[in-house]
């Protein structure tokens, strides 16, 4: 990992002690498609990791197909990394305007990702962590997420309205998250309304929202559920989500409350 100390830094760079820029070596293979044409397959991918930024990849020129790209006229300059080059990608009559970006230049901080690739996760179409594909952006490896059965009782309350009560929750604490309660369908007493709202976690897959009716008012989207989640997330297939946030306490023994803000 680059966890070079700064000390003499060159110019343009700036320093902010609360922000990190720092990269490591993925072990997995990575391949980028684009209109049904691999545009990336490598083996020693970078993996960065900026403060206030999801992890990137960023790939050795030799495992990136050059012929598909075209240099762009666009420029940018990040205060950490230096000033970026942008190249788009062209496959038979497709073009992804600006897809993708290199430090060609990099401040001597970061001097590492010189002349890497970097592609915008959504401007392709799939990407794939060795066999399996992934959604949002790269997972990190320096996430844990641990799904744990618990007898506690949960309760969760909207206008001092219990809407679901359970004894079989599944606990779901993820890093740098807060802790999640997923809760049977069956021990959900709320009036659960179908919305088209959908969302997509890299660690947990597509999840699915509902709205619910309490005391003739409706709260939008405050429950979510992943129907055939991840692999590593499958104990929570179909279970239900409330947002902590959205609703006015969820009691956890009736010794601790997680307080929302339903109002």
């Amino acid at each position: 990992m680059n966890n070079k100390k700064i000390l003499n830094p060159g110019p343009g760079y700036v320093i902010n002690q609360n922000y990190r820029v720092n990269y490591e070596v993925s072990p997995k293979r990575i391949r980028v498609i684009y209109k049904n044409e691999v545009i990336v397959d490598a083996i020693n991918a970078l993996i960065l990791y900026e403060t206030k930024h999801v992890p990137v990849y960023y790939f050795p020129r030799d495992s990136v197909d050059i012929k598909k790209l075209e240099p762009s006229n666009l420029k940018t300059n990040c205060p950490y990394k230096g000033d970026a080059s942008y190249y788009s990608i062209i496959v038979n009559n497709y073009k992804a305007e600006n897809a993708v970006w290199s430090y060609e230049h990099p401040f001597d901080e970061i001097a590492g990702i010189k002349d890497y690739l970097a592609f915008y996760w959504n401007k392709v179409d799939h990407w794939y962590e060795e066999d399996e594909e992934v959604f949002v952006h790269a997972r990190s490896p320096r996430v844990r997420i641990d799904i744990l059965d618990s007898s506690r009782k949960i309760t969760v309350l909207i206008n001092d309205e219990i809407i679901a009560q359970t004894v079989r929750a599944r606990v779901l604490v993820e890093t740098n998250h807060p802790t999640r309660y997923y809760i049977p369908r069956e021990d959900v007493i709320a009036q659960l309304l179908p919305s088209s709202t959908t969302s997509c976690c890299p660690y947990k897959g597509k999840a699915r929202y509902y709205s619910i009716k309490v005391g003739g008012v409706i709260y939008e989207n405050i429950v979510w559920f992943y129907k055939d989640p991840v692999r590593e997330s499958s104990k929570i297939d179909d279970y239900l989500c409330f947002y902590n946030e959205k609703v006015d306490r969820i009691s956890v023994d009736h010794v601790s409350e997680i307080k929302g803000n339903s109002k």
